[in-house]
């Protein structure tokens, strides 16, 4: 008998499978074709892997849950760019990798990357840091590495630090190599430091042509040297360095993260040739779980390549585990929808004749992986336009078998000691805010970053030829063959002095510009060009600075006074005419004068009128009397007695100011009309453009520029080589061919006028500009310590006895300053006396009419209280008209009359 199935079994049974076909489902791993392009002979390509394969071991250890896995398709590049490109074709066609780790190099991936960017294939590298590989454009293109560019900052900050103005850039001549030095050269000069020399070395350079290069490196002046290669060059760079003696003192290197990468698994004797220098790298936190991996990837690698001793793990290592995690993660996000490819012919016949394919899943993947945020070994990761954030970078120095930290570099602080202290000024260079440093030849002084070879000629110093003013420069030559005998004058001496003040010997030649003929071989423009094309290492003369040369060379501090004024001829303004008797006093202290005069006289008048003879008569008799009482004041002839006291006190006070007055009148007089007064007979450039005067230069100055600038016509310009012919100019004016004025530097003008005493005036400066100076080759490092010396030298009392040498004394020459000629009094100059006399005056009156009031008060008493003031002032007028023959004054004076009459009758 058949047994009946049971229903719930049934469907107890369906539902296991069911969850047995799901679980199945779910566990089912996807492999994903991942391609590894590596040197894998190179210690890089070597350490690279071991990265990448143990990311991916650690990375599913704890991921158990992810459905996708990365299998690893490896070529060997051989350390070729064809080989490189050869295998990422091959793993695109045959393996459909989904993304490509590598390659090795910047020259392989330029390649690679256009072939993952038309294959859409990520290209993810963690070894080429060339910066033109961003050129390239490719949305498929991720550096899990820092652009070599990142570090010139790091690079530029020392150089600051220390003070050097010039860098010697010694790269690999390869795209790896070439391609930061527009970076560093940029870096530098926001810094105001210069390259003065590129040096590029081939990796197939023979130890003969190295040693050529390191000693043409010796012969020049500058003593720091920034090295960017990859190590195997590098290290063998550095070693001949060393052979011929260029890592001893007063020599500065700084390596870049091309050679600073890996120097930890160089050999001892490699490491001994780079003692002294300064190293930068990238910083990778110190983490515990990097601490960890550490030990085990030394064990592992060793395991893996028992023949390798020295390796050490370094960045890119840790840049190939962070990469190969990224890539995991990123593929894990994208998906296992569409990992096919589709054939296409984007490529042509000239790499396959065959279709090519295209990968449907790439834009998904470098999505994903542009949205990566993690903490990584190096610290957090993640790509920001396919490319790792800036980082901080370590400052290492090699010394002994080993290396110390002795700072860091960040984006925000600049230099700093320690990560955790803050550098608040970046920009400063006086105190490098970095440990304790040793240097090349294990010395602890700082290179001073440039030095005179000793194996070289002396400096060649071009100097001006100018037979003119003799002063600054003369050159005294043989008549026959016309070459320079001496060369002496105002500037060679101060430059001399200069030379005795500097730190150091500085050996040199002076060299006439000149032609074999003994003449001027061009303007000063054309000898200051011949610094800047190298024909000449410096220029010592009568030399301006002026803004547009200063883009070609490097001036000194100046050593003499500055500006540019203009001269003219003075002109004698004495008064001959007619009427120069009245220029002594202005018109107001006429006016005021004469003024003075009739108050004078009117108040004597009025004291002497009622009690003195010589006052009474007739009107025009008085009036007569008065004025000329006062005038006479002036010779003190006096005719007429004064019997009044207050009458007495106004004459006194009178005839002081008429003295005082008299005295300036004749001394003022006897300078107008005996006296030079000379004034300049232009004060302003302008007045010579208005009137299109004639205006002279000098031969060859940038004054002409100057001239032409200010509209001058070029027929209003006139040249002049000498004192002579500029004063020869002047004689002949503006109407006759000559000039009217002269526009020349201070110290020309002041030679000029030295040397023709009385006869021209210097007017301004009304340009400015800098004066005399040294010019040397643009950066020179010689500028500051020369500078220096001119200090030094222009603060002393030796400086003052050149100038006495060359130049005569301002003291010897009268002086013709106009605001110091004789001017016309004025009414300021004695207002005082003025007031006192006024004062003195006005007070009579009053004190003489308080007294009259007094004695006739009675007779306005008796006055009706009706009459009108009109009238009582009338009746007072009379009664002053009548002679007081009470007034003991008035007796004495009719006594005195009486006697006279008795004698006349006698």
């Amino acid at each position: 008998m058949k047994n009946p199935t049971n229903p719930l079994f049934r469907c107890f049974c369906l539902f296991i499978f069911l969850l047995d076909v799901v679980a199945t489902r779910n566990t089912t791993v996807v492999p994903v074709n991942v391609g590894v392009v590596l040197d894998f002979d190179s210690l890089v390509g070597k350490i690279g892997w071991s990265g990448i394969n143990m990311a991916l071991s650690d990375f599913y250890a704890t991921r158990v849950d992810y459905r996708t896995r990365l299998v690893l398709k490896s070529r060997d590049s051989k350390e070729d760019i064809i080989g490189a490109a050869a295998a990422a074709i091959d793993l695109i066609k045959n393996e459909e990798v989904q993304a490509i780790i590598g390659p090795t190099t910047s020259m392989q991936a330029n390649f690679v990357i256009n072939l993952g960017n038309k294959s859409q294939v990520p290209i993810i590298t963690f070894s080429a840091t060339s910066p033109s590989l961003i050129s390239l454009g490719s949305s498929y293109f991720f550096r899990a590495a820092q652009t070599s560019s990142a570090q010139v900052k790091a690079i530029s900050a020392i150089v600051q630090a220390f003070g050097w103005r010039e860098a010697v850039a010694i790269y690999e001549d390869n795209q790896f190599g070439d391609s930061i030095i527009p970076y560093l050269r940029e870096a530098l000069q926001e810094i105001n430091a210069r390259v003065p020399y590129l040096r590029a070395i081939p990796l197939s350079a023979t130890d003969g042509q190295i040693a050529e290069e390191l000693y043409k490196l010796m012969a020049i002046q500058t003593r720091v040297f920034i090295v960017h290669m990859t190590m195997p060059l590098g290290s063998w760079f550095l070693n001949k360095a060393k052979e011929i003696g260029m890592m001893s003192e007063g020599y500065a290197w700084i390596l870049t993260d091309g050679m600073t990468t890996l120097w930890r698994s160089a050999d001892s004797s490699t490491i001994d040739s780079m003692h002294g220098v300064l190293g930068v790298r990238t910083y990778v936190p110190k983490l515990k779980k990097l601490e960890t991996f550490k030990v085990r990837w030394k064990r592992k690698f060793q395991q893996d390549n028992p023949d390798i001793i020295y390796a050490e793990l370094n960045i890119l290592g840790l840049w190939a585990y962070d990469a190969t995690f990224a890539l995991a993660m990123a593929i894990e996000k994208a998906g296992t929808s569409n990992f096919h490819f589709n054939k296409t012919t984007v490529f042509g016949s000239a790499i396959d004749p065959e279709t090519f394919r295209v990968s449907q899943n790439g834009p998904q993947i470098i999505k994903a992986l542009s949205n990566i945020k993690f903490r990584g070994l190096t610290g957090d990761y993640n790509f920001v336009n396919g490319q790792l954030n800036s980082s901080v970078y370590q400052i290492v120095n090699v010394n002994g078998n080993g290396e110390r930290t002795v700072g860091f570099w960040t984006p925000g602080n600049g230099l700093v000691r320690r990560l955790k202290s803050e550098n608040t000024n970046i920009n400063s260079a006086s105190k490098p805010n970095l440990g304790p440093i040793i240097w090349p030849g294990d010395s602890l002084i700082v290179p001073r970053g440039w030095e005179i070879p000793r194996n070289v000629s002396k400096l060649r110093i071009g100097v001006p030829v100018n037979d003119g003013f003799s002063e600054f420069v003369k050159i005294t030559r043989d008549p026959i063959s016309h070459k320079a005998t001496s060369i002496k004058g105002y500037c060679i001496d101060v430059f001399t002095a200069v030379m005795a003040k500097m730190p150091y010997a500085v050996p040199y030649e002076l060299i006439p510009f000149a032609t074999p003929e003994g003449k001027s071989a061009g303007s000063y423009n054309d000898l200051i060009d011949q610094v800047y094309y190298g024909n000449y290492d410096a220029v010592v003369g009568d030399t301006t600075i002026v803004a547009n040369r200063s883009l070609y060379v490097d001036f000194t501090m100046p050593y003499t006074e500055t500006g540019v004024s203009m001269v003219v001829p003075f002109r004698d303004i004495r008064q001959k005419d007619a009427w120069v008797f009245l220029k002594p006093l202005t018109w107001d202290l006429w006016v005021t004068s004469g003024c003075f005069f009739v108050l004078i006289g009117f108040v004597v008048w009025v004291l002497e009128h009622g009690i003195n003879q010589d006052f009474r008569g007739p009107p025009a008799h008085q009036v007569g009397t008065s004025f000329w009482f006062s005038l006479s004041a002036l010779v003190f002839g006096h005719r007429e007695r004064v019997v009044s006291n207050l009458a007495r006190f106004v004459i006194i006070i009178w005839c002081f100011v008429v003295l005082i007055l008299n005295q300036s009148y004749t001394a003022s007089l006897t300078s107008l009309l005996t006296s030079e007064h000379l004034e300049p007979t232009i004060t302003d450039i302008n007045e010579v453009l208005k009137r299109r005067g004639n205006v002279g230069y000098q031969d060859g100055s940038f004054v002409e520029e100057i001239l032409m600038e200010l509209k001058f016509d070029k027929f209003q310009l006139k040249k002049y080589e000498s004192p002579e012919e500029l004063n020869e100019l002047f004689a002949k004016g503006s109407a006759n061919g000559g000039i009217s004025a002269a526009l020349d530097e201070v110290v020309y003008t002041k030679a000029f006028l030295a040397k023709y005493c009385g006869k021209y005036k210097m007017v301004g400066p009304i340009i400015m500009a800098a004066g005399f100076s040294f010019v040397f080759p643009k950066g020179s490092p010689l500028v500051a310590d020369v500078s220096r010396a001119i200090l030094n030298v222009t603060q002393g009392d030796e400086f003052n006895g050149i100038e006495d040498t060359w130049f005569k004394k301002e003291t010897d020459c009268p002086d013709h300053n106009p605001s110091t000629s004789s001017k016309s009094l004025s009414l300021e100059s004695f207002r005082g006396l003025f007031l006192i006399a006024g004062f003195a005056a006005i007070s009579a009156l009053i004190i003489f009419a308080a007294m009259f009031l007094h004695e006739k008060r009675h007779i306005l008493l008796q006055c009706h209280s009706e009459t009108s003031i009109w009238r009582r002032i009338r009746i007072l007028s009379m009664i002053f008209d009548q002679k007081d023959s009470s007034s003991h004054t008035s007796q004495k004076s009719q006594h005195r009359e009486g006697s006279n009459a008795t004698s006349v009758q006698v």
